[in-house]
Order: structure tokens, then C-alpha cells, then sequence
């Protein structure tokens, strides 16, 4: 599939054919091209808890969540790929020679690019998926006792940190998110380009508004 083709098509899909096992290959291609997502140092502070057995399935939607009616469709995909970041990983990276913040303070990252290095290879598989003509869904597990009994159902380490899971399988029928319905957003409208208020689309325009 072109690439372009496959942006186009990319979306959440929440209901699968339970019936349709992902071939092997194709597991393994969605993981692998996670791996050559960015990560910061080349830190690679990320790991995917891969679920395919039904009866491991079953125990991750058992931990993960009190309402067994939540994501019905979600629950039949045939693989759940948990994506989980590893902060000490790029704590620890940087505190090398070649980087040399050795407190491994975390207040040096403006913003937590373990976390956001794992959501770039998430959003490789989610892409992997579509090209490979499957559907794919990213949903977060809740956060607290939920978090807790997931790590303890599948024996996480506690460094590590579940952004969200990833659901793939063939395509059934399902209604379309009602929040699609705000449409995307214009380009103009979240492009900024040269600063925040390009001045120069109305140069006859004064300051009081006139």
C-alpha cells in the first residue's frame, strides 16, 4: 500500500472477527517496525507485552477494568500489544559519557520522552497494521488499582509504565466514533507559520482592528 494510502485510512478500529487468528509474519513485522521508531540518545526505553493467547487475553481485560460491557468490540481482537516505557532507560543513557548528565535528574527533560518515544513506535504498528489490511485500536489502561493489578497479572516490572495497548485484528462491522463527527481540523487553523499570529495575512489591517 502507498504511504499515503495508508494515513488515509488509519483509524480506531474497535471490532474484530474473533475468528481470524494474525498470522505470525505479520506479529512480527508490526513489531519490528516499532523498533525503528525515535527514541532520545537512542535510549529505546520501551518493551511490548505481546497477548495472544486467549486465555491471556481474558486475564488482561480482568485486570485492566471493572465494566466487563466496555470495549465488547475491542475485547475480541485475536492480539493486544501492550506498549510500556522504561524512564530509568533514558535517565541511565544520559548519565553516559557522551551525554554526561550524571544525577540523572529527571527535571533536566522538558517533557517525557520515554513516554513520547513509545507512543512514535505505537503509532508505527497502528500503521504497520493498516498496511498490512488489518485494523488496529490504541487505548489506554487506567491508571491506579488497574495499573497495579495488570503489572501484577503479567509480572511488569514497576520501572515500567503501560502508555496503552494496542488491538489488532481483521475488521468486523462497527459503528464509527460519534467524535468524528467534530471533523479534523483546518490546516490553517493549527498551523502556525513564522510565529503564533502571522501578522502578514492582513498587512492593512491596524491594531484596533479597523
Amino acid at each position: 500500500m502507498e504511504f499515503q494510502e495508508v494515513v488515509r485510512r488509519r483509524r480506531m478500529v474497535r471490532n474484530y472477527d474473533p475468528d481470524r487468528a494474525v498470522p505470525a509474519a505479520v506479529v512480527d513485522r508490526i513489531l519490528g517496525n516499532a523498533l525503528h521508531a525515535p527514541s532520545a540518545g537512542f535510549s529505546q526505553g520501551w518493551a511490548f507485552l505481546v497477548l495472544e493467547d486467549p486465555a491471556d487475553r481474558e486475564r488482561f481485560w480482568e485486570a485492566s477494568t471493572d465494566d466487563s460491557e466496555w470495549g465488547m468490540g475491542l475485547r475480541r481482537a485475536p492480539l493486544l500489544i501492550v506498549a510500556l516505557s522504561h524512564k530509568q532507560a533514558y535517565l541511565d543513557r544520559y548519565a553516559e559519557g557522551d551525554k554526561g548528565w550524571e544525577d540523572r535528574d529527571e527535571a533536566r527533560w522538558p517533557v517525557p520522552y520515554w513516554d513520547i518515544d513509545t507512543g512514535f513506535a505505537s503509532l508505527l504498528m497502528l500503521l504497520t497494521a493498516v498496511d498490512e489490511g488489518l485494523g488496529a485500536c490504541f487505548f489506554g489502561v487506567p491508571p491506579g488499582e488497574r495499573t497495579k493489578a495488570f503489572k501484577e497479572a503479567f509480572g511488569v516490572p514497576e520501572a515500567y509504565t503501560p502508555i496503552g495497548v494496542i488491538s489488532v485484528g481483521y475488521r468486523a462491522q462497527d459503528k464509527r466514533s460519534p467524535s468524528l463527527k467534530r471533523g479534523r481540523r483546518p490546516l490553517e487553523e493549527v498551523v502556525h507559520r513564522g510565529s503564533w499570529s502571522d501578522r502578514r495575512q492582513d498587512p492593512g489591517r491596524h491594531v484596533n482592528g479597523s
